[in-house]
């Protein structure tokens, strides 16, 4: 199966969107990627006994390396490998297309280590991979991004002997990024679960799994600041990677319970 189906076609529209464009930080008409189908791999193990791995599109880079370029007009086709026992305060993030402000408050919101550690310890999942994978997602040229980045990125997660990972875009067009990142993952037969608070973009790109609610760009797993929130966020999405026995979209009910808990004045 195709991560881009019609990929020819779909580079003509990019190529006649971005000759008409001034600013291609500007998407209006866009052209979206739009697939009709999506690959599925299943879950053949339990969440506590998967080895877990975070991919990030929020541009996150350790503090004294080179940020990504966020002046790139097609994207900027690297990623980072990062240590997951980083020191919070050692990164940086290269944001475009979205504000940084939340992650900056607390990382969690866009790369969620604490919680991941948190249900590691309390073996809600086997363990969470010893490195996480961050980009930046804001990548016009989706056709470069699966030529040129995601087979590098899927040799890495089979290096590390990954068995699902979980994908978490920052931005609107991260959300294009990211699903196909998650297509291509998923293809190479591992499991993926991708966040979503864009509904519109994820039914047009599919990936295999994603799990959506009435979030905001830049805090993605949930509210700064609020760690419940963010594990509900985390566990509802995370579940259904076990559940799932085909390839779909899952609105998350993480918004009744935050709204039930604030109405109690637990919030």
């Amino acid at each position: 199966m195709d991560i881009i189906e019609q990929l020819d076609r779909w580079r003509e529209k990019y190529l006649t969107w971005k000759a008409r464009q001034r600013s291609l930080d500007n998407l209006d008409r866009y052209p979206f990627v739009e697939n009709a189908r999506a690959p599925f791999t299943p879950q053949r193990r339990s969440l506590s006994m998967l080895n877990l791995a975070v991919i990030s599109s929020a541009g996150a880079y350790i503090d004294g390396t080179d940020p990504f370029d966020t002046t790139a007009p097609d994207g900027d086709f690297a990623f980072r490998e990062i240590p997951t026992e980083i020191d919070p305060g050692d990164l940086l993030f290269s944001a475009r297309g979205y504000d940084p402000a939340f992650v900056q408050q607390d990382l969690n919101v866009q790369i969620p280590l604490a919680r991941l550690l948190e249900f590691e310890a309390n073996r809600v999942i086997g363990q969470l991979n010893s490195a996480f994978w961050s980009f930046c997602g804001f990548i016009p040229d989706a056709a470069l991004l699966v030529e040129v980045t995601l087979p590098k990125l899927v040799d890495r997660l089979k290096h590390y002997e990954v068995q699902a990972a979980l994908l978490i875009p920052a931005s609107r067009l991260c959300h294009q990024s990211v699903a196909l990142a998650a297509r291509a993952i998923e293809q190479a037969g591992i499991p993926t679960m991708m966040l979503s608070v864009e509904r519109e973009v994820i039914e047009r790109v599919h990936p295999p799994r994603a799990g959506f609610y009435q979030g905001q760009f830049g805090s993605v797993v949930g509210q700064a600041n609020w760690p419940e929130h963010q594990r509900r966020v985390l566990d509802e999405a995370l579940r259904w990677i076990e559940s799932a026995d085909q390839p779909g979209m899952n609105k998350l009910a993480v918004e009744l319970e935050s709204q039930v808990e604030a109405a109690r004045g637990e919030r």
